[in-house]
């Protein structure tokens, strides 16, 4: 049987009253806390932004000169893909040191689709990688690249 102690047995009736801290800013903003809000019917303030998600730098008419000037521009629409004779230098060079064309590309650090394409005449000539086959290969092929 429990024991109660006995004397002056004082309660104190005074309220305790516990303080959530503020929300910050981004908490707000959580979509999980709209949400609460508005199933316990709190005021939710919505506001929208006017040109939101709009460059507002780019119009009709500025775009219209863009195309203008890329139109007006004398670049060649196609760019330069490898020439055969650079093609064929780099395929007989690479069968002639007894490599495959991934141990070509290991050797120069590059995938070896970039080798492939190369080869294929699919690349557009990077003065670095070709720079890399030549010291490899034993080959000279950057002068090989004009039309």
């Amino acid at each position: 049987m429990p024991v109660r102690p006995t004397g002056g047995m004082k309660q104190e009736w005074e309220p305790v009253v516990l303080h959530k801290p503020k929300m910050k800013a981004q908490d707000l903003r959580d979509p999980k806390v709209v949400n609460q809000a508005l199933r316990t019917g709190a005021q939710v303030q919505t506001v929208k932004k006017f040109d939101a998600g709009l460059n507002k730098k780019t119009t009709a008419a500025s775009a219209a000169v863009n195309v203008r000037k890329l139109d007006e521009a004398a670049e060649p629409a196609a760019l330069e893909k490898v020439p055969v004779e650079v093609r064929q230098a780099i395929q007989k060079a690479r069968i002639e040191k007894k490599m495959s064309q991934s141990d070509l590309a290991k050797q120069i650090n590059e995938r070896p689709q970039v080798v492939a394409e190369y080869e294929n005449g699919k690349a557009v000539p990077n003065q670095t990688v070709l720079a890399k086959m030549e010291k490899i290969l034993g080959v000279k092929l950057r002068g090989k690249i004009h039309k």
